[in-house]
Parts: structure tokens; sequence; C-alpha cells
């Protein structure tokens, strides 16, 4: 499973309450984990009789949550419901339904639900008369009518022995409603994106150019989230091995840093958003060879000429409305050269990282990168995956189209 379900980089809550359906949660934890999800989970303490606390959070890679308190003082479910992009509550005893309902929060999964901010979706699992017990309908509906969105019980055999309604949805239905909904509902839809990727190869002869060791994993991370975040995406990608995993991207090879500027200038006139993070070369040979240079001497001589500055290029065309992000990769003096291209180039923000960075810079699966803005703020990051970094991006950017 991969960045195609476009749930790479969601931050997912799920909640589980006491059932016999929730030894089915650790599938659901490892279906979203598969497809790129952040996942936190959160626990009544009734679940915890069902499934252990140590198999979620071992799927997870995270703590799991079953009360308020801690032993160093409180879970905090008010930043929590703050940073989900979506609460699933799989399963929702009756019980736990009623407290919905209610507005309870005598336990950290109701809480959390009440401090929520993301969409809900509630999964019932309970037996069949309760299932259509007038009250439970009845919080249903109340629940419906509170925005949650309900991901009906299905069909079969019951804990009781019984066959009817109330089993839990299984994993793999959950799952395929967040990923449509998160398809039909990204924060970008309707926006068109350029993405620029990769590095550019100069040649020097038909054996022989000067690049640079980009591989274009941060750039076809940011291409594939914004396609995953609604954006119809256009990447413009350099000599790279690698490609998106979104289906719905555009990809245009090139080789040159001329080739780049052609392919982004042809269409920037038609973007709502232009990422520009590819490692183009500064220079390129006067007059390349169109046979092998042979090797006739200690020393050999190149004329250089200057590239065209794409992002300078661009910025000059700059539309009302158009938003553009930039890249700056440093080994000294980093903020200071960012800020200056910042500025030169028209960027909205600039994205910063430097080669001192363990873990950070070419062929990394990881970076670690500081957010630079026109006014003179600044966002920090600790290192994290590429696709990480990526969805911080477009939250990031979320936030400037919607402004």
């Amino acid at each position: 499973m991969n960045a195609s379900t476009g749930l790479t980089g969601k931050k997912i809550i799920i909640g589980i309450s006491g059932s016999i359906a929730a030894y089915k949660s650790a599938f659901l934890v490892r279906l979203f984990i598969q497809a790129g999800a952040q996942v936190r989970v959160l626990m009544t303490p009734g679940a915890t009789r069902f499934i252990t606390p140590l198999t979620l959070s071992t799927l997870s890679k995270h703590e799991v949550w079953t009360d308020v308190l801690n032993e160093n003082g409180w879970n905090n479910h008010v930043e929590l419901g703050m940073w989900g992009d979506a609460f699933i509550i799989a399963p929702a005893t009756a019980n736990t339904l009623a407290k919905l309902a209610s507005g309870q929060s005598d336990n950290v999964l109701v809480a959390t639900y009440l401090s929520a901010r993301c969409p809900v979706f509630v999964a019932p699992a309970m037996d069949v008369d309760m299932w259509y017990h007038t009250t439970t309908q009845r919080n249903i509906r109340q629940l419906i009518a509170d925005g949650v969105e309900i991901i009906p019980a299905e069909q079969g055999e019951l804990a009781s022995g019984l066959i009817g309604m109330g089993r839990m949805a299984e994993p793999p239905h959950i799952f395929e409603h967040l990923r449509v909904f998160f398809r039909q509902n990204g924060p970008l839809l309707g926006k068109k994106a350029l993405v620029t990727a990769g590095p550019t190869y100069e040649p020097i002869d038909p054996v022989r150019f000067i690049g640079n060791h980009s591989s274009g994993k941060m750039g076809i991370a940011i291409a594939d989230a914004l396609a995953q975040a609604g954006a119809a995406t256009t990447l413009i990608l350099g000599p790279s091995k690698l490609a998106p995993s979104h289906p719905n991207i555009q990809v245009v090879r090139v080789q040159t840093a001329q080739e780049m500027y052609e392919a982004a200038k042809a269409i920037h006139a038609q973007q709502d958003i232009c990422i520009l993070a590819a490692a183009v070369a500064d220079y390129t040979p006067a007059s390349p060879s169109n046979q092998k240079i042979k090797k006739t001497g200690d020393t050999l001589s190149l004329e250089l000429h200057k590239t065209v500055d794409i992002a300078s290029s661009l910025g000059a065309e700059k539309k009302p409305g158009q938003i553009h992000i930039g890249f700056a990769l440093e080994t000294e003096n980093e903020t200071a050269h960012a800020l200056e291209k910042l500025k030169k180039k028209k960027f909205d923000f600039i994205v910063l990282n430097s080669l001192n960075d363990a873990g950070a810079g070419f062929n990394y699966d990881t970076n670690k990168v500081r957010f630079l803005f026109p006014d003179n703020k600044a966002l920090d990051f600790e290192l994290k995956s590429k696709q990480a970094v990526a969805a911080d991006i477009v939250q990031q950017l979320v936030h400037l189209v919607q402004k």
C-alpha cells in the first residue's frame, strides 16, 4: 500500500471502546500505518480488557492513551483533538454512543471527541437487539445531527451467536470509507499545482555532464501530497530513477535547466500553486561537444554560462493570488541566504534545509527543515521523513490558500 491511497501524512485518531470487536482495531491501525498515515490510539478502560495497549502501541509506533491522566500529569486531549485530520471511533459500543450523544467526558475517548475539530466517524458494534433499541437509534440520529458520520453496522454472526445487524464494519470497509472521504474532500480540490523536482544535467559531451546529487525524493513527496489534497498536480522532474506514486500526477521529464524552465513557463500562468523544489544547475557548458572529449592533456578548461534562474523568472511573472514556495539548501549563513532568496524570488515562504544537519539533504529519506516567511517569522521542525515534511508544507500551503 502506498501514497496513492491519499492517506500519506494524514493524522488519524482511532478511538476504541469495550467491545469484542476491539480486536479488529489492530487491523485497522495497521491499514492506516501501511498507507502512510500518522496514527494515535485512544482506549476506554473497557477496551483494554479485549486487546492490550501494548499491541496497539507497537502497531501505531506511539504511546496509547487509556486515561486523561498519566504518571507525569495529564494527556492533553485538547491538543490531540486539534491535531487530527480525522477521528474514527471503532468499535463504538452502545454505551459509548450514548456518551457521545449526551456530551459526557468521563474517559479520554469521549473527552477527545468533545475537543476534536476534525471530521468524526463512528463505527458502531453491538448485539442486534441493542442496535435496534429506540435509545440507540435516537443516539445515532443525534450524532448525525451533530455532524458525525456513521459508518453503518453490518449484518452477520454476532458474539451472542445471533445473526443480525450490529457487527462493526470490517477494517477494510472503514479504511475505504476514509480513503474516499479524503479523496473527495481535499482542501486543494479545484487548484492547479506545479512542482519542480530532481537535479538537472548539463551536458559536457555525450558521456559527461555537470549535475548534483539530488534524487528528487523531496519534490516527488510534495507532488504526492498535493495530489492527495486534491490539487491537479504537474511534476516537472529532472533526471531521476524515482516516480510519484499518486496515479493522477502528470509527470513531465526533462534533463537540462533550460528544458525545465521551458516546461514550467509553458504552464505557469494557469497554476494556482508553484513549488520549486528542484536542484537546478547554476551553470551549463557554453558549447557542449557532439563527440566524447578525449583525454589529451593534464587539464581541461570549460567555459560555463549561467543557466536561467527559474524561480526568479517565474517570480517576475507571478500573478495576484498565485502562491510560490521555494527551497534553499545551504551550508553556511543558512538563514541569511534563504531570506535573501525569499525576497528576491517573491516566494510566499521558503523551505530551508542545511547539509550540516545529520539526515538532511540529498538522497536521505529524511529531512530537517525550517520555514521562513516574508514577515520574518519562522517555523522549525524536527528531523522526519520526507513524506511527513511534504505534509507539513502542504498544510502550511492550505493555510495560505484559505486566507
